[in-house]
């Protein structure tokens, strides 16, 4: 599958995931701002806090990839490159299954703990309408959620480290319209009509994910008759 391809999934997942991040998220982002009042009022703010938690987002894709690339540089590298993206691909796999409900115990994510969380976030307000709005958007990135994890680690398989950060980027950008507009259009949604769009999301995660294991079966094969392993 195409690189191309990665990134398109990986903004679609964020888009059809929208349903799950105003549940989730959207009660704390309107929280956030009401309790600025008129100063948190306007684009500066939201800009502020949709930018950075998208900006943790790329930094998270950088991370990823790095760690990812940091394997492979062990010297064997086709061999350990094929091994990584299939055991990427089962994860996200797993991860997508879990969205659905389908495995038998939930998986842990990986993130701020909630208790932690709450306490911060809201403080961060009083730091003012645009920093206090930067602060709690970096806090939001950081929030434990089973889709942000699926597409990081995706980002782990990428080539190249720039390319970890753009698949979470398309990811963020597809977050960006149902949180923006989450008082307007989104919020309206029932609980019923979210559900069905992150399930909607989760077979995309898992479209990745099989995308994912086909590629590193496909290169793990080509090396292994090169290498003559």
């Amino acid at each position: 599958m195409d690189v191309e391809i990665d990134y398109t999934l990986a903004f679609m997942a964020g888009i059809l995931g929208s349903g799950h991040c105003v549940g989730m998220c959207g009660s704390l982002v309107s929280a956030c701002f009401v309790r600025m009042g008129e100063a948190g009022k306007g684009a500066v703010p939201a800009m502020a806090y949709h930018g950075s938690r998208v900006a943790i987002y790329v930094l998270v894709g950088f991370v990823a990839a790095a760690l990812g690339l940091a394997l492979v540089s062990t010297g064997i590298v086709g061999k350990v490159q094929g091994i990584l993206q299939i055991v990427a691909g089962l994860i996200v796999i797993l991860l997508g299954l879990d969205i659905l409900g389908l495995l038998p115990r939930r998986l842990p994510l990986i993130g701020i703990p909630m208790a932690v969380f709450g306490k911060y976030y809201f403080a961060a307000v009083s730091k003012g309408p645009v920093r206090g709005a930067a602060m709690a958007g970096l806090m939001n990135g950081l929030m434990p959620c089973a889709l942000t994890l699926a597409v990081a680690v995706k980002a782990s398989a990428a080539p190249q480290v720039w390319q970890g950060g753009l698949l979470m980027l398309a990811f963020g950008l597809g977050t960006l319209p149902s949180m923006l507009f989450v008082s307007f259009v989104l919020g309206r949604l029932g609980a019923q009509a979210r559900g069905w769009l992150l399930k909607a999301a989760a077979l995309v995660v898992i479209a990745l994910g099989v995308a994912t294991l086909m590629q590193g079966l496909r290169f793990f094969w080509v090396m292994k008759n090169l290498a003559n392993w």
